[in-house]
C-alpha cells in the first residue's frame, strides 16, 4: 500500500510517521519551498503527546519546551478563579508540552526526512489538481506544480491524505461553496517576550473574559538569569471594524493596536503591559474556524488536521486534535483483514464526530467559559471565588471540557 500525504505540517507529518511505523509506503509533498521555524507558542496535550511517545518522538522533543505544570485562571484584576495540575503533575503518564510551534514543526519535518528518506518528503510542491479514484477501477492521482523548476509532479496511490491546512485545495475541492472561514468577531495578537519567570515557572494562565482576555506560557526552561520565553496571546473584539483578506499567520503589527486595553493589567505576580512592551515582534490574526463538515472521505481521498476541522483556538486542542487524527489513520489502514475503503470509513467515523464536538464546543468557549461567568457574575471582582460559583461548578465545566476533547485522565 501507498499513501501521499498533501502537506507536512503538524498534522501531516505525524500521520507519514504513523503509517511509515506500520510498514506503510508513505510519498509526502508540501507546498512551501523551506520550512522555517515560524509562529509563536502551542501547547500539545497529554493524549497528543502519547502519540508521540508511542513514535519515539517525545523524548527529543522535550528539551525544546516547558512541560506544563497547571492551567490557571484569573480575573481582569488577577484574582484567582481556578487552578488545576496538568500533564505529570496532574498524575498523567506523558506531560503536557508548551513548545515554540516553529520548534516543533522543524523537529518533526527533520525526523520524517531521517525516518523515510530525503525522496519521500518532498518540499516546494503545490498541489494543483487530483482524482479521487474509483472502486475496482483506478487509482487517485496527484498533479503538483514544483515551484523550483515550474515542472507539472504526476504521483499516484492507493490513498490520498489532504492535510492541507486551513485553506486547503482539497477541501476546497469537495466543497466548493464552503466560502471563508468563519470569524467569531475577535482578533488575536500573539508574540513571545523574554522575562523573569512567573508563578511556578510551568504555568499557563488565562486572565479577563471574552472578548477582553490575555493567556500567556513559558516555552523555554529558565536561563541563568532566570529568565524564560513567555508565550502570550491578546483578545479582543474587532467585529465593528469587519474582516477582509487572507488570513495570515505571519502578519507582523505594532501594539498600538491593542495594548492600551491592557495598559493597567499589573498583577503581583505578572506585570502585562510591560511583557507586551517586551516583545520583539507582535503577529495578529483573526480567530477562526469551519463549520463541520458531513464528510470527510470522497472515494480515496481523505482530510485530516486543519483541512478537516479547523477550530478556535481554545483549550489548546489544535495540533492536538491533529495529531490524534494521524494515528487514527494509522491505526485503521493497518487494521488486518480490513480493505482500504473500510478503513478510511473506520478512520471518519471515529474522528469526524469528535472533533465537530470539539469545534462547536469551542465556539461557547470551551474551559475558559470560567472566565465569562467571573465576569458576568462578578464584573468588579470578589472577595472569595466561593461567592462566585457554587461547590463543583469549576470541577464540573473543567471535567467536562476534557471529556469532550478526549484527555479525561481515566481514558
Amino acid at each position: 500500500m501507498k499513501v501521499i500525504v498533501i502537506g507536512a505540517g503538524i498534522g501531516g507529518s505525524i500521520a507519514a510517521m504513523a503509517l511509515h511505523h506500520r510498514g506503510i509506503e508513505v510519498q509526502v509533498y508540501e507546498s512551501v519551498r523551506s520550512v522555517q521555524p515560524l509562529g509563536v507558542g502551542i501547547n500539545v496535550l497529554p493524549h497528543a503527546m502519547a502519540v508521540l511517545d508511542g513514535l519515539e518522538l517525545m523524548e527529543g522533543l522535550l528539551p525544546h519546551g516547558v512541560p506544563t505544570g497547571e492551567l490557571a485562571f484569573f480575573n481582569r484584576f488577577g484574582q484567582l478563579i481556578w487552578r488545576e495540575p496538568r500533564g505529570l503533575d496532574a498524575g498523567y503518564s506523558v506531560p503536557q508540552l508548551s513548545v515554540h510551534r516553529g520548534e516543533l514543526q522543524v523537529h518533526l519535518l527533520r525526523e520524517l526526512e531521517h525516518r523515510l528518506g530525503a525522496e519521500a518528503v518532498r518540499t516546494g510542491h503545490q498541489l494543483e489538481s487530483f482524482t479521487t479514484g474509483e472502486a475496482g477501477v483506478s487509482l487517485p492521482t496527484v498533479s503538483l506544480r514544483d515551484r523550483n523548476t515550474g515542472e507539472v509532479v504526476r504521483d499516484q496511490a492507493d490513498i490520498v491524505v489532504a492535510a492541507d491546512g486551513i485553506h486547503s485545495i482539497v477541501r476546497k475541492t469537495f466543497y466548493p461553496n464552503q466560502g471563508a472561514p468563519h470569524w467569531s468577531g475577535n482578533l488575536l495578537w500573539r508574540a513571545t517576550t523574554v522575562t523573569k519567570s512567573f508563578l511556578t515557572g510551568r504555568t499557563m494562565f488565562m486572565a479577563g473574559h471574552l472578548p477582553h482576555k490575555f493567556v500567556a506560557y513559558p516555552i523555554s526552561r529558565p536561563d541563568a538569569e532566570g529568565n524564560q520565553v513567555i508565550n502570550w496571546i491578546a483578545e479582543l473584539n474587532r467585529e465593528a471594524e469587519g474582516l477582509s483578506g487572507h488570513e495570515d499567520w505571519n502578519k507582523r503589527v505594532d501594539k498600538s493596536l491593542f495594548a492600551d486595553r491592557f495598559q493597567d493589567w499589573k498583577f503581583e505576580w505578572i506585570d502585562i503591559p510591560a511583557l507586551i512592551d517586551g516583545a520583539e515582534s507582535i503577529y495578529e490574526f483573526p480567530m477562526v474556524d469551519r463549520d463541520p463538515l458531513p464528510r470527510w472521505t470522497f472515494g480515496r481521498v481523505t482530510l485530516l488536521g486543519d483541512a478537516a476541522h479547523p477550530m478556535y483556538p481554545i483549550g489548546s486542542n489544535g495540533a492536538s486534535q491533529a495529531i490524534l487524527d494521524g494515528r487514527a489513520l494509522a491505526d485503521a489502514l493497518s487494521e488486518p483483514n480490513v480493505g482500504v475503503d473500510d478503513a478510511l470509513h473506520a478512520y471518519e467515523s471515529h474522528r469526524r464526530p469528535v472533533t465537530a464536538r470539539i469545534v462547536m464546543n469551542n465556539r461557547q468557549h470551551g474551559p475558559e467559559r470560567v472566565l465569562d461567568l467571573a465576569h458576568e457574575r462578578s464584573p468588579n471582582g470578589f472577595t472569595s471565588v466561593s461567592d462566585v460559583f457554587a461547590a463543583g461548578e469549576l470541577e464540573e465545566i473543567s471535567a467536562s471540557y476534557k471529556q469532550v476533547a478526549g484527555f479525561a485522565r481515566p481514558t
